[in-house]
């Protein structure tokens, strides 16, 4: 997809790592400018403590033929998304993309457990990181998007909106995060449609995220090496699969076809034709429905 966003340009919100960094990266090589924020820096990590930073990720944006710009914010603060889009405005002029990818939120969930034990802090917190942040972005930078036609909004989260309907996600706080964020992309779609922009939900399949690699203590080089403990680990995908989904919606003329919808990496690689950088097309939620949740043994075939 060399060159075809060239002049477009994205705000991913929430760059720092895992789908986020993908989706900057693979609209970089698709020729855009894209804004990369997040709160972990070289100089200050965020409570996440991790290594990845803003910084690297419009690096890798300029590395991959695009142009990258790291704007360090927090989406909870609503007076830095409003400097953010300012600037976007006055560097720019316009805003094509939006990728409401913010979370940070691993460290808050507990597995499996009722909202009645569940620490109640952190609950609330995660639908803040997961929920509040998308409105008080999307309240900010959809009036610049909106000021050219054809833009595109992308709420990222985990699930179909026909696998979270039918099956409980984690804990409450959890599943009413990404449930939240699906319905967001709906909401969106009727405001933005009839102004002649594009808003859906998508989520990524079981995804090789930094953080995914080292629970299981592989590298992406040695990914396949954890198959022997997680045999369904068979069916993941890199974050550059979202982040081809991302960018081949971002090209495609008539994408207001799929406005309000949600949508998933492997469903929009049979659409549009793309592969993850192994070359297979890995299709997660389907292999989850008809393999993994029926407790089948893990066989990727016809599923990648």
């Amino acid at each position: 997809m060399a060159g075809e966003l060239t002049g477009r340009v994205a705000l991913v919100a929430g760059a720092t790592r895992g789908a986020g960094r993908g989706i900057a990266v693979q609209l970089g090589a698709a020729g855009a400018t894209v804004y990369c924020t997040g709160r972990s820096t070289r100089g200050r990590r965020s409570e996440y403590d991790r290594p990845e930073t803003v910084e690297e990720t419009a690096e890798l944006v300029d590395a991959a033929g695009g142009r990258g710009v790291a704007v360090v914010t927090d989406h909870l603060v609503p007076e830095q998304v409003e400097a953010l889009v300012r600037r976007i405005d006055a560097e720019q002029g316009r805003l094509d993309v939006l990728v409401n990818d913010i979370w940070g939120a691993e460290h808050l969930f507990q597995w499996d457990t009722p909202v009645w034990e569940h620490d109640l802090t952190n609950g609330l917190r995660l639908l803040r990181l997961a929920v509040e942040t998308h409105a008080v972005t999307s309240h900010h930078a959809l009036p610049l998007l909106l000021r050219s036609p054809g833009g595109l909004v992308v709420e990222m989260t985990d699930g179909t909106a026909e696998y979270n309907r039918e099956n409980y996600r984690i804990n409450l706080f959890y599943d009413l995060a990404k449930t939240s964020v699906l319905r967001m992309a709906f909401a969106l779609g009727h405001e933005l449609g009839p102004r002649g922009a594009t808003a859906v939900a998508l989520t990524p399949g079981w995804m090789r995220s930094e953080i995914m690699l080292e629970t299981f203590g592989v590298t992406e080089a040695t990914w396949r090496d954890a198959l022997g403990k997680v045999p369904h680990f068979a069916i993941s995908e890199t974050p550059s699969y979202v982040g081809r989904a991302v960018a081949a919606l971002a090209a495609d003329p008539d994408r207001a076809r799929w406005n309000g919808r949600s949508l998933s990496s492997g469903q929009l690689a049979r659409e549009y034709g793309f592969t993850d950088l192994d070359g297979s097309r890995p299709d997660a939620w389907r292999y989850l429905v008809e393999v993994q949740d029926p407790g089948r043994p893990a066989d990727t075939t016809g599923y990648r």
